[in-house]
């Protein structure tokens, strides 16, 4: 494995390593294309002492084949001066900056677009829910020449590489698949004639530029996916015309979204399975590309001969000085990504920037000097009080944390021992080890009351002591064997069955249910009133509901309420229906979480200023619990 921190030649490029930073959608780009502060600062901080290549952001070679509002343009007048903004900024770092070209056909958003979706034959793409309208030839000329464009755009601003996207269930993709383009003409009798196209539009355009083809391995699609006789065609005219390198992702972005996010639930064999595949067909060096941030992964990878180089993508935005640190055998600092979507792709796709749970720092500046130093106490170890010990102590403030559990972690200590989400754990471990580092005083198994801030006298006290279980108001819940969601994480309580009732099918909910089902407990999920999974990101929801699915001894019951517990069992409604559920060994309340009280009247007394942050002011998630310890520091 450490060969790949050595310099490696990809042609005639000279690469500081064997890393590669790949295309992600940002959301910080102007909505009229153009490149702001945050952009250029965002590269900046992957490019610093980090990966070889730099693939920068999807770009849309013609406005209807955007994906995103923000997405970078390569087709306005002044684009080339514009995206040289983001070249500079990675060459002045001594790394190669490359741009990634694309149409994303049916996957294409008409928000973004202005119009409806475009691809070789009208298909409703799965995501969206949107069917495409079959391109005409003239508009599929403009496309063709829109790469044109876009490549000399791209040797006008300075990138070292182009790279194609020819997977991923986008327009290259779907003229390639015969399960999508049922073309009658040229296009169709030659599924590659597009692709042909394409190519010798993008050589025209950029003639000294080499180039990187991306595909999917796998699209990981029966019904839609590119089959393997039409991929070994594309790796092939890759190769007669002079490609550089392949990169290899998963998954559709239309039909297998969460193989084409990599989502942390998913197996890791398809993926080993489909680089072998990818290596059998072609000599081209090879990119591999999806959760590569593990020496464990990197080490079966490279042994294997899997791959030439390695894509991390959420790694470095998780922790972009992760390649130095791996490097410099700092293991304990990296912080890892859990790959559960949560900060990077829930909040583009809602429309938000790009951020991650780990990292509220992204394309920000870096932390100044506070010009008066505080001597500060933090109340609750969970994720808002150690990313406020961090980053309140990187602006010199001297800084005690008191958490009242013998451990750090909070309700982050709890999240990872869900199914799928084992991934997360690296990431509290890292939380944990900056708090420690972080802190002239930790005190575990210590309460925060009014003696202690007397006795330490904070000009600050941080109160970022988390949330409570919120129990609702049931007769007959207190004759019942009951446990919070929380005390079920914990394992403070038994679980006794055969019979478990889970009250909110939230987030909280659906875990304890799928934990309990794969131990084969008979269980039964309520929720009131939101959707069954409300606030959980859409591809971790989904696929929580199909394994779900799959066990028939768990039963999910929306728009249910809980009515009254009795001799006879569970008295419930359901969209109006009265129903009586037979009795339950055990009920776990998940419904839903409030702040944990405020501080006492005699802590507001000894206390010289007070913060309230986190889950203590406002119940929300992981990211908004970092994100406030780091906004602290900023205030401060």
């Amino acid at each position: 494995m450490e060969r790949l921190f050595e310099r490696f030649k990809l042609g005639k490029l000279d690469l500081s390593n064997r890393f590669v930073f790949p295309p992600i959608k940002t959301g910080y780009g102007n909505p009229d294309g153009t490149v702001t502060d945050r952009q250029i600062a965002f590269y900046r901080q992957i490019a610093a002492e980090g990966p070889g290549i730099l693939i920068i952001e999807p770009a849309a070679v013609t406005p209807d084949g955007r994906e995103h509002p923000k997405q970078l343009s390569v087709h306005h007048t002044d684009s080339a001066l514009q995206l040289k903004k983001l070249t500079d900024a990675v060459h002045n770092c001594n790394r190669k900056v490359c741009l990634h070209l694309n149409h994303a056909g049916a996957a294409a958003n008409p928000k973004a677009s202005g119009g409806p979706p475009k691809a070789p034959s009208a298909i409703t793409c799965a995501t969206s829910g949107l069917t495409a309208e079959a391109l005409a030839e003239d508009e599929i000329e403009v496309i063709i020449d829109g790469y044109r464009k876009a490549a000399e755009t791209a040797a006008a601003a300075g990138f070292d590489l182009i790279e194609i996207q020819g997977g991923h269930g986008y327009l290259v993709s779907q003229f390639l698949n015969p399960k999508i383009n049922r073309r009658r003409d040229a296009f169709g009798h030659d599924r590659l004639t597009f692709a042909k196209a394409v190519f010798a539009a993008v050589r025209q355009g950029a003639p000294h530029l080499p180039l990187i083809l991306r595909i999917s391995g796998n699209e990981m699609s029966p019904e839609f996916g590119v089959p393997p006789e039409a991929l070994g065609s594309l790796l092939e005219l890759a190769r007669k015309a002079g490609f550089l390198a392949i990169h290899v992702g998963m998954g559709s972005a239309c039909f297998s979204p969460p193989w084409y996010f990599h989502h942390s639930a998913l197996p890791e064999k398809p993926q080993m399975e489909a680089l072998a595949w990818v290596r059998r067909q072609t000599r081209l060096p090879i990119i591999a590309a999806g959760r590569m941030g593990r020496r464990q992964k990197l080490a079966q990878v490279t042994e294997r001969n899997l791959a030439d180089l390695v894509a991390l993508g959420r790694p470095l935005i998780a922790d972009p000085d992760f390649i130095a640190k791996w490097r410099q055998e700092k293991i304990h600092e990296i912080r890892y990504c859990g790959y559960c979507l949560q900060g990077c792709l829930h909040r583009v796709k809602s429309g938000q920037p790009l951020g991650c749970n780990l990292n509220p720092e992204l394309g920000l500046p870096p932390l100044t000097p506070a010009r008066t130093p505080l001597k500060v106490l933090i109340a609750g170890g969970g994720p808002a009080g150690m990313s406020a010990a961090k980053y309140l102590n990187q602006r010199g403030h001297q800084v005690s944390l008191a958490e009242k559990r013998p451990r750090l972690g909070g309700q982050y200590a709890l999240a990872w021992q869900a199914p799928g989400k084992e991934a997360m754990h690296d990431g509290l471990d890292t939380l944990a080890y900056c708090a420690r580092a972080n802190c002239q005083s930790l005190m575990l198994g210590r309460h925060v009351d009014a003696g202690l801030v007397r006795q330490l006298h904070p000009d600050l006290l941080v109160w970022a002591t988390g949330a409570t279980q919120f129990v609702p108001r049931i007769p007959g819940l207190a004759d019942q064997y009951t446990m919070t969601s929380l005390e079920f994480f914990e394992n403070v309580r038994e679980v006794i069955g055969p019979r478990v009732l889970v009250i909110g099918a939230g987030r909280a909910g659906l875990e304890i249910a799928e934990k309990l089902g794969l131990e084969k407990y008979d269980v039964t999920a309520t929720k009131r009133s939101d959707p069954i999974g409300s606030m959980m990101e859409m591809i971790t929801k989904n696929l929580i509901l199909k394994r779900i699915a799959e066990m028939p001894h768990v039963t999910l019951m929306p728009h249910t309420t809980i009515k009254a517990f009795d001799a006879d069992g569970v008295r419930v409604e359901q969209e109006g229906k009265a129903l009586t559920l037979q009795p339950f060994q055990t009920v776990i309340l998940a419904s839903g979480l409030r702040p944990a009280p405020a501080p006492d009247e005699e802590i507001r007394a000894a206390a010289a200023r007070i913060e309230v942050i986190g889950d203590a002011r406002q119940v929300q998630d992981i990211y908004s619990a970092v994100l406030a310890g780091y906004e602290l520091a900023l205030k401060y």
